[in-house]
């Protein structure tokens, strides 16, 4: 072999080379592209995935909330029913107790009427 065909293969490999070099440096940094694309993808999900989760926490608070007020509100009718029956009982008990002093009052207008000699007690002006 004469000097200009080592010299010719040596220009190839070198030439070969420096383009395996290229190549690899591009798929690198393409590789390195899709891994960064990857990653700015993920920060993306992860915040909305944050914005869903404040979402939720927030409507979850205010369901404990309402949950809360709903209770309150329970909680108060049934007070007021509660009052509601005292009152009736206390009621009755007071009319009762009217009916009897009510009573007691006619049976003394009564005898009142059969004591005083002026009062007539026939059946037509009895009381």
């Amino acid at each position: 072999m004469d000097a200009g065909t080592i010299w010719t293969i040596v220009i190839i490999v070198v030439v070969v080379l420096i383009i395996a070099a290229i190549v690899f440096f591009l798929m690198r940094r393409n590789r390195g592209g899709k891994v960064e694309a990857g990653r700015r993808q993920a920060a993306e999900v992860r915040s909305e995935a944050q914005q869903h989760d404040l979402e939720a926490r927030e409507r979850e608070a205010e369901a404990l909330r309402v949950q809360a007020e709903a209770q309150r509100a329970q909680a108060d009718a049934q007070a007021a029913q509660v009052k509601a029956e005292r009152l009736a009982s206390e009621g009755q008990q007071r009319q009762s107790s009217a009916e009897e002093i009510r009573t007691q009052a006619d049976d003394k207008f009564r005898r009142a009427d059969e004591i005083d000699p002026d009062v007539d007690t026939t059946p037509k002006n009895a009381r």
